[in-house]
């Protein structure tokens, strides 16, 4: 007599629908665009200063800066005699990097763009920069491609981009608490893992150089430094702006935790060490 083996019924799970990229978008281009950014970017400018230094990079050289904010790249690479175009899809930034361009008498090209839609020919520049800035892209793999795009052979990309176990990395994570991300959209921490930058740049690359790097935030206080994201950086303050009272005030206490967990100052102050990812890839 024949054994039979009952098996449960498979059950079949449709798949996750996939994410409205455009409008994810729109609302991170209105985060971006409200409080003021170059508060905070002000303070990241040596973080361009190095990755322009790890680059090596020649005067003369054709920079494309993308998502560039108020310029701190761009600053960079012009200060190294370099041909700079700075670029981002908030204009308000592009006239502040103007500015600060301005007022230290260098020459820069400002064009407003999209970084998964760079209006430049192929194998336009030498050198294509973004520091905190590419991440943010709805599209990961599109804006991956349009920076390999229009990096000419054997020219180089080089990041700055947040991890995810640092601190702005947390930062984020405790956002998406309060408010979670739409199913399917990929954490902009992503670009802080190397096998991320696998994924989107090995079959293109000659070489993708990574090294974990260290910015300290330096505030006069932990509460000063809340103040100044709640006010200033489109991200946290959309993010507050959209939860009622009682949740507001949830979050700040979990910000505020987080602050005084990771800061490193006993005065008073505060230096929190947060990790970067310092990339520089050559292209093939």
């Amino acid at each position: 007599m024949a054994s039979t083996t009952a098996t449960a019924p498979t059950l079949s799970s449709a798949p996750a629908p996939a994410p409205d990229l455009a409008a994810l978008k729109t609302r991170q281009q209105a985060a971006w665009s409200s409080g003021n950014y170059a508060v905070v970017g002000n303070t990241l400018q040596i973080v361009g200063e190095e990755l322009c230094e790890a680059l090596d990079l020649p005067a003369g050289s054709k920079v494309l800066d993308v998502a560039a904010g108020n310029g701190m790249a761009t600053l960079a690479a012009a200060r190294r005699w370099c041909d700079v175009t700075s670029t981002d899809y908030v204009p308000a930034l592009l006239e502040r990097g103007r500015a600060r361009a301005e007022a230290e008498g260098m020459t820069v090209k400002f064009a407003e763009a999209d970084a998964e839609d760079l209006p430049f020919d192929d194998a336009s520049f030498d050198c294509v920069l973004s520091t905190f800035g590419v991440m943010f892209t709805p599209n990961q793999d599109r804006a991956a491609a349009e920076l390999l795009r229009v990096c000419r052979p054997l020219g180089r990309i080089g990041l700055a981009n947040w991890t995810p176990e640092g601190f702005i990395g947390q930062v984020f994570k405790t956002l998406g608490k309060y408010l979670p991300p739409p199913a399917g959209a990929k954490s902009p921490a992503l670009w802080g893992t190397r096998a991320r930058l696998t994924e989107m740049f090995d079959a293109a690359a000659a070489s993708i150089k990574a090294e974990s790097r260290i910015f300290n935030f330096r505030y006069r206080s932990p509460e000063h430094f809340l103040d100044i994201f709640k006010t200033f950086y489109g991200p946290v303050l959309k993010a507050f702006a959209a939860l009622d009272a009682a949740k507001q005030q949830e979050l700040h206490n979990d910000l505020h935790a987080l602050i005084v967990r990771m800061n490193r100052a006993s005065d008073g102050t505060l230096v929190v060490p947060s990790e970067y990812l310092e990339v520089v890839i050559t292209r093939r």
